[in-house]
């Protein structure tokens, strides 16, 4: 009896589990409903100029090289890791992100289902 309670409590407040279950439904379809009105465009590399992808190789090149030659080189991790990050940054600066056109009405029913979502899970942890 006492595991049975337990599932209608979750998180062990006096919420119930179809609440929960509900909200989590409807936050997911609003979100995924918002997400599919977003999107995204690559752009041309912009760090350091225009077409400096290969500049920003270097510090991965010589982190890796000084990592074949030591595999316990501090410096060879710091370059690889830096290279690594910085290839990510320029990747996603170069993003533009655009939310698609939509009437109003789409966005309202998108924005009600995830905030209601929300807000019922929020209740069912009360």
């Amino acid at each position: 009896m006492a595991s049975i309670e337990r599932v209608r409590r979750p998180g062990g407040t006096q919420g119930g589990l179809g609440s929960f279950l509900l909200g989590c439904v409807l936050a997911v379809a609003g979100g995924y409903l918002l997400l599919q009105q977003v999107q995204v465009h690559g752009g041309y590399w912009r760090w350091f100029g225009n077409n400096t992808f290969g500049l920003t190789l270097v510090p991965l090149l010589l982190g890796v090289g000084l990592l074949f030659f030591n595999g316990k080189s501090l410096p060879g991790w710091i370059l690889s890791i830096a290279g690594v990050v910085i290839i990510f940054a320029g990747i996603i600066s170069s993003m533009d992100i655009y939310f698609a056109n939509t009437s109003l009405y789409n966005v309202l029913i998108m924005l009600l289902l995830l905030v209601g979502g929300l807000g019922l899970i929020a209740r069912s942890f009360r």
